[in-house]
């Protein structure tokens, strides 16, 4: 353990049912007059959007909508809205949806005034000092699920389609100014979806807990999230009507992605792959390779993850944990496999070396090697748990 570290906490978030009654008055004290709205296009035809553009216009905001983004969004997705943004002269991003839609407004807001390309920002070491800080637009977050937690990050996961990878653009100043968590947003989400989320919540979470390295804050919040989806998941994806169990899920997505600060690890560093080959939900993704990654990383995590089950009201085991998160992913309907996926194994050996240069997998507890990261996707296609 070290005594010295840095660390930082996130933005302002307005939250509670009702809240997106207050995005106007967000956007006007993040310094917008002309706001950017960002969704996605399925999102964009249903009658929210329509009642929050009205709530714009009526509020004298000159708002225009952009809704080309993929749900794996790729940098086309980036520079078509880069050309809305610039020719009605807007003056900032509201980043409306899912993950997808969230991490497309705030690059679009990051690029807004730069002349170096968007790939020069990515998360590696330094490269964000490169960016124009002041030409980088104010952002206001609103999302509709409770997954990603990129409302209240610094960061945008899009696809470079010529290599088929995952690319984290990051700076500081993509922070939302202001974050607006409603859950009366989410209380429409499909079960199918709510699982999926809910689970890339839990993933980001556990992760952020099992990294290495101190940062006592990031710990507390993980672990508290993870104590949020064990109340509540399976609650929203059975009624999605219980706004109770919406709001903590909605908490949980935040703590998750404030928490990861601190690290994440091989749960995302193989899913990715996957995401970008063969356009899989991420946090469906995730939720298949869970138990495999726990499996790989036990004997660096045993202790922590007894820690945790205690904390959550379970027996303070590894195995009590494990099976609480297998009997999780059987009542929400998750696949148990890879295969159960539509994701096969012709591509192993490709998506094990992005696998181990991907960003995420410096922060896991065990060093993954081309061969550990084969082995994952092997146990995950044929439903091996137990690490050999």
């Amino acid at each position: 353990m070290s005594s010295q570290s840095n660390w930082n906490y996130p933005t302002t978030v307005w939250f509670g049912a009702g809240r997106i009654a207050e995005l106007s008055s967000a956007c006007r004290q993040s310094g917008m007059s002309a706001p950017l709205l960002v969704t996605d296009a399925g999102l964009s035809s249903l009658p929210i959007v329509d009642k929050v553009m009205r709530q714009l216009q009526t509020a004298r905001l000159n708002v225009t909508l952009f809704s080309k983004v993929k749900s794996n969004p790729t940098e086309s997705n980036v520079y078509d809205g880069l050309s809305v943004m610039r020719a009605g002269k807007h003056d900032g991003v509201i980043a409306f949806g899912g993950g997808s839609a969230l991490d497309v407004g705030k690059v679009i807001a990051l690029m807004a005034g730069q002349t170096l390309p968007m790939w020069d920002f990515e998360d590696v070491g330094d490269w964000w000092t490169k960016a124009n800080p002041d030409a980088i637009c104010p952002i206001v977050a609103v999302p509709t699920t409770a997954g990603t937690g990129s409302e209240v990050g610094r960061a945008g996961v899009i696809t470079q389609v010529s290599t088929h990878t995952k690319k984290v653009i990051f700076h500081p100043g993509m922070m939302p100014k202001i974050t607006i968590c409603d859950p009366e947003l989410t209380v429409s989400l499909p079960a199918k979806l709510t699982a999926g989320t809910g689970m890339d919540a839990l993933a980001h979470c556990l992760e952020a807990y099992c990294a290495p390295g101190f940062h006592p804050m990031a710990d507390g919040i993980a672990v508290e999230g993870i104590r949020l989806v064990k109340q509540s998941l399976s609650r929203a994806f059975h009624n999605g009507a219980d706004i109770n169990a919406r709001a903590d899920m909605m908490a949980a997505a935040a703590m998750g992605a404030t928490a990861f600060q601190k690290g994440l690890g091989a749960i995302h560093s193989v899913s990715h792959p996957v995401g970008a080959l063969y356009n899989t939900h991420h946090g469906l993704t995730n939720a298949v390779f869970m138990p495999y990654v726990l499996a790989f990383n036990r004997s660096a995590i045993e202790q922590q993850i007894a820690r945790l089950a205690a904390y959550m009201g379970l027996e303070a085991s590894f195995e009590a944990f494990e099976s609480w998160l297998l009997a999780l992913r059987k009542e929400i309907g998750i696949a148990h496999t890879l295969k159960e996926l539509g994701v096969p194994l012709d591509r192993v050996l490709e998506m094990a070396k992005m696998a181990i240069i991907d960003p995420t997998a410096g922060g896991n507890p065990v060093k993954l090697t081309e061969s550990a990261a084969i082995q994952i996707f092997e146990n995950a296609y044929h439903g091996r748990i137990q690490w050999v």
